[in-house]
This record gives C-alpha cells, sequence and structure tokens, in this order.
C-alpha cells in the first residue's frame, strides 16, 4: 500500500493558522486541500411567507447552527422585523452561541447554552413551556432533532430559511487524492452527482459521524476512515491514527 501523500477535505479552508490541519500538514509532509462539496443559498421574505412563517409570533428562537443565525437575521431584516431585546435563544453549543453575538449584545440577552448537543438544554426548555419556539434551518434537519423537540411537547415550528446546494467540481475530475474527506450525507451526495462514475480504487474514504457513515455504506463506498471514536474524537486525530499505521 503506498504512503499517504495528498488529502481533500471537503469542507472550506480553516481561517485560523492553529487549525490541527495545520500541524497534520507539517509534521507529515502532507498536500491538503479544502474545498467544500456543498454549500448554502438563502431563501427569499417570500418563501419564508409561504411557509405561513410570521417571526412576531415567536419569543424563543432555536439556534442549531451558524448559518441558522445568519439567515435568521439577514430575513428578519428584509422582512423588516426588529427581534424583540427579550427574546430568548436557546443554542446548540458554545460555538453556536458565541456566534450570535455578531448580531445581538450578548450579555443583555437571554441565552441558553447546550454543553454539546440540544438536548442538554430540556430542563430550560421546560421551564419555558409556554413560550412559542421558531427552529430556523435549512432543507435538511437532523431527525434526531426533531424527534427530540417533539418529545419535549413544546410549542414549536420549523421555518426553513435556507437550502444546502451540491457544488460545481467539474475542474477536480482528472485531480486524484489519496484520502477524502466527507463530513456529511450531503458531501457524499454531491460526489456522486458531480462524478457519476466514480470509481473508489485506492482512495481512502473519512467520514465523520453516523449518518455520514450510513451514506457512504449506501454508496458501496469502502470507508478507511471514521471519527469520532473514543480514540480519535476528531477527525485530524483519526486521519494521523491511519497514516502512523500505514506510513
Amino acid at each position: 500500500m503506498s504512503k499517504i501523500k495528498t488529502i481533500l477535505v471537503s469542507q472550506p479552508k480553516p481561517n485560523s493558522e492553529k487549525s490541527p490541519y495545520n500541524r497534520l500538514k507539517e509534521k507529515h509532509n502532507l498536500k491538503i486541500d479544502f474545498r467544500p462539496f456543498i454549500h448554502v443559498e438563502g431563501l427569499k421574505s417570500r418563501d419564508v411567507r409561504k411557509q405561513k412563517i410570521d417571526f412576531n409570533v415567536f419569543n424563543s428562537i432555536i439556534f442549531t447552527s451558524r448559518n441558522s443565525v445568519d439567515h435568521f437575521f439577514r430575513l428578519s431584516e428584509e422582512m423588516r422585523f426588529k427581534v424583540p431585546d427579550s427574546t430568548k435563544y436557546f443554542c446548540q453549543s458554545e460555538a453556536v452561541a458565541f456566534y450570535l453575538q455578531k448580531y445581538v449584545v450578548y450579555r443583555k440577552r437571554k441565552i441558553y447554552v447546550g454543553e454539546k448537543n440540544l438536548m442538554d438544554l430540556e430542563p430550560m426548555f421546560n421551564k419555558f413551556k409556554t413560550d412559542k419556539f421558531l427552529l430556523p434551518s435549512s432543507d435538511i434537519l437532523n431527525p434526531d432533532t426533531i424527534e427530540f423537540l417533539n418529545n419535549i411537547n413544546i410549542n414549536w415550528k420549523r421555518a426553513q430559511l435556507f437550502k444546502t446546494v451540491t457544488s460545481d467540481l467539474s475542474d477536480l475530475r482528472d485531480v486524484y487524492y489519496d484520502i477524502l474527506v466527507f463530513f456529511s450525507p450531503s458531501g457524499i451526495e454531491s460526489l456522486f452527482k458531480n462524478f457519476p462514475d466514480f470509481k473508489q480504487n485506492d482512495t481512502k474514504i473519512a467520514v465523520f459521524g453516523n449518518t455520514t457513515v450510513e451514506a457512504a455504506d449506501n454508496a458501496n463506498l469502502r470507508i478507511d476512515i471514521k471519527a469520532p471514536t473514543k480514540e480519535s474524537p476528531s477527525m485530524t486525530m483519526a486521519i494521523e491514527k491511519y497514516i502512523q499505521k500505514l506510513n
């Protein structure tokens, strides 16, 4: 088996020089490229109105991603809706809550944050049972999120404010990488939409998360690297472990 020299990560390039991918690249003398296999497009206000969504009736907002934050405030402005200072925000993670500061003065708002996921916030949801919750989302929403919110019996409504679209990767047709790294089922779908005749051969496939594993299995891809695991909680750790074993 040949050594690993090149990796394509199906995400945007990290902004920070301290990215673990940089350390991985330097330590193992790798060529690591970043290319989003999917991208997000925002819906227009008319598309939101067709869903019979009126921002005025909701006093609590549930954010599961930074995209959901961006598009909620973008559409609020587009629809001339001034978000009340009294609005409560329930954020899936610290990263999402921190990003919220782009739009609101953090210390003056009621913001509740999950340690790892939305389920951590169940006690806070129960505390505000009489609130009306809005969940801004893309066209793709994790079924576990829907099941959780239904099970805790809160008054919530989903608003699709943006959609996930396949990126054009035609310029990569004749480019070969030793490892392709995927973080979502949409990334797997994009691969085959762009290259219907894709043959894995010696290409190693790295996947993050159970839904991505399932999508890769359904596409009959051979999975060589999985994360998160107990030994490798991050994708870079899983890749490094594989490279050390192989090289």
